[in-house]
């Protein structure tokens, strides 16, 4: 999720905004943000403050090796970014809304000061996220609401570590700290794909190097079968997104279309339930997922996060250092979005050699994973 900015706060406040719903959105957004940054303090106050636990201590010295290793090993921007910690007492910092017509995987809209044009909104509310979710489907749109544990305000403020990620295994932290540090970098306004794929990118080379400097063999271990387990259900999901738009696009009646739909979903619930028992040993970590009722929202954003991923493997392997390799990626930010893709292609083989050998183990379609931390 990007986050209204100082400059969208300018044009709040003077008025260009326009509209009283928009208002209120932005307003929202301008004091759920600064409620949080109120709450951030230094990680040496929490260190030095003999009520805070020991384990989270660890974690918040494991936190400052990690923000010292992105800047110093993956030259990611060494600012005040991850240096406060924030205990939200919520599990989630803001809950983004995806929504889709009833029949179409295209997600609908919606345009931002500075951000640009994005598929989701957020709001730091649940019940404010779950009331505009109902808006929605009162238009007869297949509504989500998704818990959100993180965002980046792509530099304008110091982003925080927050207590709805601390708890996460230390591959994942730095994972996610990797992925979010890599938004201050580069950012396409209005191009998702490209922002999520290109921090996707940077995100698996950074944890890839961490993993080799700092981790042992059980936490590389516990991360392989992470991101084996999580290739497998982006590639399941993949595969069902495939069959719905293979649906929509049926020369047959709405009714019809509406019925095979929920076969679809019916199938993909079972051909979970059987992955999880048969491959996984009973592990619950996409319970949530399927535990939701099922709509088209859930396959919206597939495509957003890895679909470039491969594209931006290419260009560091080519470009095999990372400055040289972020100064590329800010120069296509700047282009129009069709000449941004164009030179993204030059850089994708006819089938990508980085794809790990788990992306094609187990599934017979090619996966083409979303978001992991919702």
């Amino acid at each position: 999720m990007r986050l209204i900015s100082r400059a969208a706060f300018a044009l709040l406040v003077s008025g260009m905004a326009g509209g009283c719903a928009q208002l209120g959105y932005y307003t929202q957004a301008v004091q759920g943000h600064f409620a949080m940054l109120s709450e951030a303090k230094p990680i040496d106050h929490w260190l030095a403050d003999p009520s805070v636990r020991e384990d989270l201590k660890a974690r918040l010295k494991r936190v400052r090796e990690i923000r010292a290793f992105a800047a110093k090993e993956l030259a990611l921007p060494e600012n005040g970014s991850y240096t406060k910690y924030a205990d939200l007492k919520r599990k989630y910092v803001l809950w983004n809304v995806v929504a889709t017509p009833e029949l179409s995987l295209k997600p609908e809209r919606w345009c931002f000061p500075v951000a640009g044009c994005v598929d989701y909104r957020g709001y730091y509310s649940r019940e404010a996220a779950q009331s505009f979710a109902d808006s929605l489907s009162r238009q007869h749109l297949d509504v989500r609401v998704t818990g959100v544990p993180a965002y980046s305000t792509l530099g304008w403020f110091n982003d925080p570590v927050l207590s709805t990620f601390i708890e996460y295994p230390e591959a994942e932290l730095a994972r996610l700290i990797f992925h979010e540090l890599a938004h201050q970098v580069a950012y396409a306004p209005g191009d998702s794909q490209f922002n999520e794929s290109f921090a996707t990118a940077v995100e698996e080379i950074g944890v890839m190097r961490w993993l080799e400097a700092r981790g042992d063999d059980a936490m590389r271990a516990q991360y392989i079968a992470y991101q084996e387990r999580k290739e497998k259900f982006l590639a399941l999901l993949s595969s069902y997104a495939q069959q719905l738009e293979e649906n929509f696009n049926r020369p047959v009646s709405d009714a019809e279309k509406r019925q095979r739909k929920a076969e679809i979903f019916a199938d993909l619930q079972q051909r979970y339930v059987q992955m999880k028992e048969t491959q996984w040993g009973g592990y619950a970590g996409y319970d949530r997922w399927f535990g939701e009722r099922m709509t088209n929202a859930h396959f919206a954003l597939i495509s957003t996060y890895h679909d470039l991923a491969p594209a931006f493997r290419a260009m560091l392997s080519k470009e095999k250092h990372l400055p040289t390799f972020y100064q590329s990626v800010r120069k296509l930010a700047k282009m129009d979005k069709a000449a941004r893709r164009k030179a993204l292609s030059a850089y994708l083989p006819p089938q990508d050699p980085y794809l790990p050998p788990s992306q094609n183990a187990g599934i017979e379609t090619t996966g083409l994973p979303t978001a992991a931390a919702q």
